[in-house]
């Protein structure tokens, strides 16, 4: 049995589909993760330590809102994604940015949760701006 060797285009369009499937699951565990923190700030707005001498104070219900469109708009994104769009690529970019904004104001918050989501958000952007699906003519 004979193995043919890899070529480096098909090494790396393997890694490009790699990295753009790693984006696509990422964004929406993060969009689903979003909508649940979303959901819990709108229902519970209690469960969320409040400082009070923080530069940016916003209501939890508001907050919460904000949440759980960006995780809607995440998971929908993150549908996209598997298909390799290239309003997909963009609007992952947009809405991980977007996402590290939000969880950048609610550290006073949630502060554990949200530097995690915003590393998360930061590997998506990278996984979606470093994976090229298409080789130049």
């Amino acid at each position: 049995m004979t193995t043919t060797p890899r070529t480096q285009t098909g090494t790396k369009q393997a890694w490009a589909a790699g990295l753009m499937m790693f984006a696509a699951v990422m964004l929406m565990i993060t969009g689903v993760l979003g909508i649940c923190r979303g959901i819990m700030a709108i229902l519970k707005d209690d469960v969320f330590l409040v400082t009070p001498s923080y530069v940016f104070r916003y209501d939890m219900t508001g907050w919460g809102w904000i949440h759980l469109f960006l995780g809607a708009i995440a998971v929908v994104i993150g549908l996209g994604l598997f298909q390799a769009t290239f309003w997909a690529r963009m609007g992952g970019i947009a809405i991980a940015a977007l996402i590290v904004i939000a969880n950048f104001l609610s550290l006073p918050y949630y502060p554990v949760w949200s530097i995690l989501m915003i590393a998360i958000s930061g590997f998506i952007i990278w996984a979606l701006c470093v994976a090229k699906t298409e080789e130049p003519a």
